[in-house]
């Protein structure tokens, strides 16, 4: 499966007509992959990427 397949299937999954619709399914695939995943320790550097890109997001839109 490529990572354009991926990709759109993610995008795919959020065109629902509700945003709170939405962020349950985006929290349910993440509570998903975290059990998949299984390593805490791959968990915690993915948070403090996921954190990070956030903060360096936030400095740029300011």
């Amino acid at each position: 499966m490529s990572p354009d397949h991926i990709y759109t299937r993610l995008i795919d999954l959020h065109r629902v007509d509700d945003v709170e619709r939405s962020l349950r399914i985006n929290a349910r695939l993440i509570l998903l992959l975290a059990n998949h995943i299984g390593d805490a320790q791959v968990l915690e550097q993915a948070f403090e990427i996921a954190s990070s890109m956030e903060m360096q997001g936030e400095k740029t839109h300011a």
